[in-house]
């Protein structure tokens, strides 16, 4: 697949770009010698770079977040075209939201909190966002930002006389390249417009 890889020299993009190239894909420096677009920026830079792609005609993968889906997901329904976003691409992180979701509704109370290295942009992250949305009842989130952290998130769960803690740790940005992929090889099944979760595609 001929690949235009926003954010190639980036934290997530210099480790991904490789093993996609690895994997068979062809990175691409122009929109019109590309298949799909995939963006791992900023969340000052994904909308534009999604609506240019859209514009050239081509589906994305996005994995940036912090940034306001509706209007991408408009213009992907006028263009015709499938955009798919996950907040975390890493299969544990996708399927401890999951886990989550299940066990908030057998607990009464729960609390996130998300640690990440200190040049991530958004707080709450993504993830600890998409997994509050998930669970049941109103989940506080609290955001850790050191040096040293790289992306890590735990869900408390409390009841009487008990607490369950569900925790994904992520070691090397390595972890998000099979979850594109995945997305890659889906991403012409998808429906015209935004879809948004791993989960989705599991």
């Amino acid at each position: 697949m001929r690949i235009l890889l926003n954010g190639a020299g980036g934290k997530v993009g210099s480790v991904l770009g490789p093993a996609l190239a690895s994997a068979g894909h062809e990175l691409i420096d122009r929109p019109a010698d590309a298949e799909v677009m995939v963006d791992f920026t900023a969340p000052d830079a994904v909308v534009g770079n999604v609506l240019a792609a859209l514009d050239a005609g081509l589906p994305c993968v996005v994995g940036t977040s912090g940034w306001e889906p509706a209007e991408v997901a408009r213009a992907a329904l006028e263009a015709g075209l499938p955009v798919f976003y996950a907040p975390n691409f890493a299969l544990g992180a996708v399927l401890m939201m999951r886990f989550a979701a299940e066990a908030s509704q057998r607990f009464p109370a729960a609390a996130i909190v998300e640690l990440h290295h200190v040049t991530k942009l958004d707080a709450p992250s993504g993830t600890a966002r998409a997994t509050a949305a998930l669970m049941e009842g109103e989940v506080p989130i609290h955001s850790v930002r050191l040096p040293g952290l790289l992306a890590h998130q735990e869900v408390i769960l409390g009841g009487p006389g008990e607490t369950l803690t569900l925790r994904h740790d992520t070691s090397s940005r390595e972890a998000y390249v099979p979850g594109v992929e995945l997305a890659l090889r889906r991403l012409r099944e998808l429906p015209a417009g935004l879809t948004i979760g791993l989960d989705r595609l599991l």
